[in-house]
């Protein structure tokens, strides 16, 4: 039986076809060597996103009533029809590039209402000397809080000026896109979700606290999680999937403290 073709995303935060761009294809041609590959790549610097403008309107009424008309919507259509999502950006400033951010910030109301739990993530940065770390860390938040079960990561250092890399370098940074390749290749055939980490748990608790407790003040936050079931007694994740009793446990603390803090700020405020 012919294997169906892995579908992969790529979200590219470069505004050029350079370091970044060079990572991922050397990423689809490892991919290549062992499975059938439908490679899409979104280049942020072509996609029509508006810096967002802090109104609330996706938090209060619901993303459908942005009164931004841009590719957002588009954007996590196509995330939603992929297998697995690479997030590629070069570090700019200890920071994500400015595209990434305005894209990140375009689907802020995903951390409310996190969806994708049925894809995999790769995080892939470049970066001149240092800060890749600390972006990687800040992708891995986003990516998780979003719902995506991240799966491999690879910061690579490529000089923007410095002339071609030493022979160390570049043996380095193939090693790093080969283990991120390979670490990305086994879920994605896998397809089941794994079990959840501390991380993942403590977010689905500490989140349905405030989307419960403020029903009145964030209505599509509260109807998008009722919806879902997550508000459910003994709900322990966002799907059905074994969780770690410890975390569970852990989880369902931080979210007692928290409905306590918010119920005593309604108080105050009343």
């Amino acid at each position: 039986m012919e294997e169906r073709p892995i579908k992969v995303l790529v979200i590219m935060g470069s505004a050029r076809k350079g370091n970044t761009y060079r990572a991922a294809e050397r990423i689809r041609e490892i991919l290549e060597e062992s499975a059938p590959v439908d490679w899409e790549y979104v280049m942020l610097k072509d996609v029509g996103l508006e810096q967002c403008r802090g109104c609330y309107t996706c938090f209060d009424r619901g993303e459908e009533y942005c009164p931004i008309k841009d590719d957002a919507a588009l954007l996590e259509e196509k995330m939603h029809a992929a297998d697995g999502v690479i997030f590629a950006t070069p570090v700019y400033g200890f920071q994500v590039s400015g595209l990434m951010k305005v894209f990140i910030d375009r689907h802020s109301y995903i951390f409310h209402r996190p969806r994708f739990f049925r894809q995999k993530a790769l995080l892939l940065t470049t970066v001149g000397v240092m800060g890749d770390k600390d972006v990687l860390d800040y992708l891995n938040t986003v990516a998780r809080v979003w719902g995506f079960e991240v799966v491999a990561r690879a910061g690579i250092v490529s000089h923007a000026k410095m002339g071609p890399l030493p022979a160390y370098r570049l043996r380095e940074n193939e090693e790093k896109l080969q283990a991120a390749a390979k670490a990305f290749l086994a879920p994605l055939r896998r397809g089941t979700r794994a079990r959840p980490g501390l991380f993942d748990v403590m977010a689905f608790h500490i989140g349905r606290a405030p989307c419960d407790e403020l029903g009145e003040s964030a209505p599509a936050d509260h109807a998008y999680w009722e919806k879902q079931g997550w508000f459910e007694k003994g709900r322990r994740y966002y799907v059905d999937v074994p969780v770690n009793p410890v975390y569970h446990a852990l989880g369902t603390v931080a979210e007692w403290y928290l409905r306590r803090r918010v119920r005593r700020d309604l108080r105050e405020v009343s």
